[in-house]
């Protein structure tokens, strides 16, 4: 029988039993494989306790693990979002070169999004590892009138080129439409570069059918006409803000899953709901863990155990085709998760 080894990081908040919900839908799909999971304790607490958000051979134990899943990391009355943002999620993020941030947002049956509009399914791409969140630059004269503070975005020709051909193939196996975000006009160095790149990688790929946005005029799109989106691919900044937006048009963070990949497979990739730790909620038992079971879901595709996947994805519209956590704060976080193994066993 295989089996994979997966770390869990339930993090923070309502990270904590989103991870034991969508683990326990996992290993219930994974009929015929073995999902073991080794839990880390790292997150604000661990923070608060060893003054580090991980050990230093954090990198170096993750790197043996098939896949991490990751619940949510923050608590900012306890730790700044700076110290935990960049002491767990980022530096995993680069270390194993989880380039490509994805991102799907489509409504499930039964979900009521705020536009007028079901008819989308778009893939947000968004570059993981550089550009605006580089961590390039510095502060001086620090607590004078003279203080500076300059922070530089950093794009590489590998880096973006890389991130684009991700997008491109990800084109070939949907609808071969492609939506480059940019703000070129204002941004005439990193952001021109982007659009040559994207042209230049364009003429490799002639039956995907390839659109410049600059990103205000994108944000408009997704709300105006989404149904006329398919893969979008933005930088680091550009993808955060579309993809918060892209939720926000699938129902709420509640439905937000994310995979942070590593197209090369020489490390593993990490998955993850995007709703944060959400601390008002926490102890309150009414976490929606629809986002981190869709998260899940994606980690056994890109793990080969695309039924698995499927079975997952089928049980999730089950049960909100019938009502149950579609509406935020209404259904328990228990009552969804026994929802969904239940479809899972029709």
């Amino acid at each position: 029988m295989t089996t994979y080894r997966i770390a869990l990081i339930p993090g923070d908040g309502i990270g904590v039993p989103v991870t034991e919900a969508a683990f326990t839908v996992a290993q219930k799909a994974a009929a015929g494989v073995t999902l073991e999971g080794v839990t880390f304790p790292w997150s604000c607490e661990y923070y608060l306790e060893h003054g580090v958000m991980m050990p230093p051979d954090g990198i170096e134990t993750l790197r043996g693990f098939d896949a991490i899943y990751l619940g949510a990391v923050g608590w900012p009355a306890k730790v700044p979002d700076s110290v935990s943002l960049h002491g767990l999620l980022l530096p995993i993020r680069k270390a194993f070169v989880q380039y490509a941030n994805i991102r799907p947002h489509r409504l499930l049956a039964g979900v009521e999004g705020p536009l007028k509009t079901r008819d989308f399914d778009i893939l947000c791409i968004r570059e993981n590892t550089e550009g605006e969140y580089s961590g390039a630059g510095g502060r001086v004269h620090v607590g004078t009138a003279d203080e500076v503070a300059v922070e530089t975005s950093i794009f590489t020709r590998v880096g973006v080129e890389r991130i684009l051909r991700f997008g491109f193939e990800q084109a070939m196996k949907r609808r071969r439409k492609l939506a480059s975000v940019t703000k070129s006009n204002a941004q005439k160095y990193s952001m021109v570069f982007w659009d040559e790149i994207t042209d230049r990688l364009a003429a490799e790929y002639p039956e995907v059918e390839v659109t410049h946005y600059h990103i205000d005029a994108m944000c408009a799109r997704m709300v105006m006409v989404p149904e006329s989106l398919d893969v979008v691919v933005a930088s680091n900044l550009f993808g955060d803000i579309l993809t918060d937006l892209g939720a926000a048009i699938q129902g709420g963070l509640g439905f937000a899953a994310s995979a942070n990949i590593n197209p090369g497979r020489n490390a593993p990739s990490m998955f993850e709901p995007v709703h944060g730790s959400a601390p008002d909620i926490a102890h309150l038992g009414i976490a929606n863990p629809m986002a981190a079971i869709w998260s899940a879901a994606m980690m056994l595709d890109h793990l080969g155990e695309s039924a698995a996947s499927a079975r997952i994805m089928a049980a999730m519209e089950a049960v909100t085709a019938r009502g149950i956590g579609t509406v935020p704060g209404r259904d328990k976080t228990d009552d969804i998760t026994s929802a969904v193994l239940a479809a899972l066993e029709a």
